[in-house]
């Protein structure tokens, strides 16, 4: 049976532990969703039917559109709970901070992790942690407001973590594990600091450009309408594009991102990753916009420090500065041709709503085009 959860009730982890010991699947909702979303997620749980292992429904980020439910058994998280514990450094009396919602699987799986008895949630204003677990901006809002005085490791994952803000933590005596995962995979690839590794206890293959995991952490499949995770054998796969390079696993972002712009193919998250190494540069997005004669034009949806909160999104210039780092640092195929800067859109968890980004700042250029 699906029990839908009310993720502000402030009993919400002894309330998750009864639900468990009751046989129930916990499926835990976000206050922020509106009336129509609460009610067709109650609809789709209300008449599905579950496996008989199932032990939790987490919701995907949304970062590339509506988020989908995902169903898990109880081993596929408590697998990697010593692996966990182990990169958060987290013995007996360990605090975790958990910025995102508990509608995001990044922190329902603490919350799971805590049951077992891993570190325990955090007060709200996360003075009494020792550990973290969120993304990377969750860390840079904390680190803004100021460090927990006995904050000793972050464990960060659902979105890129640049190097300037592991180097930000670390010089404020923060160990930093970042990881690249999924709703669907859970754990794939850690990095300590030198580049993605395997996760204890998973197998990683690349094909054709493709990652591929074998592992107990996969997912058992979706309730309601599917989404990108795919089956071979003991494999899995939700189509994010990676290569293997001195023996790390390097990135591309999925395989139906890529842009066409006249007789080049330009991967986003190559750019985006160029776009963050640049100093003044929070965050980006980027993604292509059809015209007519070269297929798309390489745009990019910019979150500059000064801007990152409060600023509304704006198209047109961009600070020289900027411009002339993408001319040192990228060729003219994946030099973005279209600009937006402001506060970018996020999920719950805090990673870039893609889709939401894409859709903003399309508006906005077209807009500026009709215009001009």
């Amino acid at each position: 049976m699906i029990a839908v959860v009310d993720g502000d009730r402030p009993d919400l982890l002894a309330h998750l532990a009864e639900l468990r010991t009751a046989g129930a699947v916990p499926l835990v909702t976000d206050p922020r969703w509106s009336a129509e979303q609460l009610a067709a997620v109650r609809r789709t749980a209300g008449r599905a039917e579950v496996p008989d292992d199932t032990a939790w429904a987490a919701l995907t980020s949304g970062s590339s559109g509506a988020p989908r439910i995902v169903l898990r058994s109880a081993a596929s998280w408590a697998e990697s709970f010593a692996a966990v514990a182990g990169f958060l450094g987290a013995g007996p009396g360990a605090v975790v901070a958990l910025p995102a919602p508990p509608a995001a699987s990044i922190t329902l799986f603490s919350l799971a992790h805590a049951l077992a008895g891993g570190p325990r949630p955090a007060r709200d204003d996360f003075s009494d942690a020792t550990c973290f677990h969120g993304t990377p901006e969750a860390l840079h809002a904390l680190l803004d407001r100021g460090a927990p005085p006995a904050l000793r490791t972050a464990l960060v994952g659902g979105s890129h973590l640049g190097p300037a803000l592991r180097a930000r933590a670390e010089s404020a005596g923060i160990r930093v594990v970042s990881y690249y995962g999924a709703a669907e995979l859970s754990f794939v690839a850690v990095d300590e600091g030198d580049g993605l590794r395997a996760f204890p206890g998973v197998d990683v293959e690349v094909r054709d450009g493709e990652v591929w995991v074998r592992s107990g952490f996969v997912a058992s499949g979706y309730l309601g309408d599917g989404g990108p995770l795919r089956r071979d054998g003991a494999w899995a796969s939700v189509g994010d594009r990676a290569e293997v390079r001195d023996g790390r696993l390097v990135l591309r972002g999925r395989a139906d991102d890529a842009i066409l712009t006249a007789s080049a193919t330009v991967i986003p998250d190559e750019v985006e990753r160029a776009l963050r190494s640049i100093p003044g540069v929070r965050d980006a997005v980027v993604f292509g916009m059809p015209h007519p004669g070269v297929g798309a034009l390489v745009a990019a949806f910019v979150e500059l420090d000064d801007s990152s909160v409060g600023g509304v999104p704006t198209s047109g210039t961009v600070p020289e500065p900027l411009r002339a780092a993408v001319a040192r640092g990228l060729g003219p195929a994946h030099r973005p041709r279209r600009w937006v800067t402001g506060a970018l859109p996020r999920t719950p968890s805090g990673k870039p709503a893609r889709a939401d980004a894409v859709r903003l700042a399309t508006e906005i250029l077209d807009r500026g085009t009709r215009h001009a």
